[in-house]
């Protein structure tokens, strides 16, 4: 605590501020102990707590889950969506993309100094592929021979199982209905950050 105050007084913030912020971060319970003692999670929720001391607009973190245990990065996301909530720019550099796919709405992704993408994840990951449809049957392989067409492909994961890429769940379904192919599951799979 004493060290945030430090850091504060230096910028003319109060010690509210400093207690606000240690409780969000959730270090209130051991702020009275000596740095050399934080774990990198700790250490971590402490620079946290440094960036937000000013109140700022905009929030930039380089990392935030480093050092987090699975609790740490569940609060670090909820934190950064509670921070957008309130009307904050939260820029985030991360390379935990599953993370990422599950905080972030906007994506900037930067590659040998050029943006390469900017725009929102949803359409960044739909641009990057269709997906494909799971399909399981216990009549997969009789399915299969009446889905194929130009620009379908269709591959078998299992004797009941296939995976299409080029047609659309309604699509085999209606194939299927029309054919009497009993379905057990069909699903789409929409491909994840890092694949897109």
């Amino acid at each position: 605590r004493n060290q945030l105050r430090g850091i504060a007084a230096t910028h003319g913030i109060g010690d509210a501020r400093v207690d606000e912020v240690l409780h969000m971060v959730g270090l209130t319970d051991v702020a009275h102990h000596r740095l050399r003692t934080f774990s990198l999670g700790m250490s971590q929720r402490l620079g946290i707590a440094i960036a937000l001391l000013g109140d700022p607009e905009v929030v930039m973190l380089d990392e935030p889950a480093n050092g987090l245990d699975p609790d740490g990065i569940k609060w670090i996301r909820e934190l950064l969506r509670g921070l957008a909530a309130e009307g904050r720019t939260v820029f985030v550099s991360s390379h935990l993309m599953s993370e990422m796919a599950l905080t972030a709405d906007h994506l900037i992704v930067v590659g040998a100094g050029r943006v390469l993408a900017d725009m929102s994840m949803s359409d960044f990951v739909s641009n990057a592929s269709a997906g494909s449809v799971l399909v399981r049957s216990p009549q997969a392989q009789q399915l299969r021979g009446i889905i194929g067409a130009d620009g379908v492909t269709v591959t078998s994961t299992a004797p009941t199982e296939l995976e299409v890429s080029g047609r659309s769940a309604a699509s085999i379904g209606e194939i299927a209905a029309s054919a009497g192919v009993v379905l057990h599951e069909l699903a789409t799979r929409a491909p994840s950050l890092e694949q897109a």
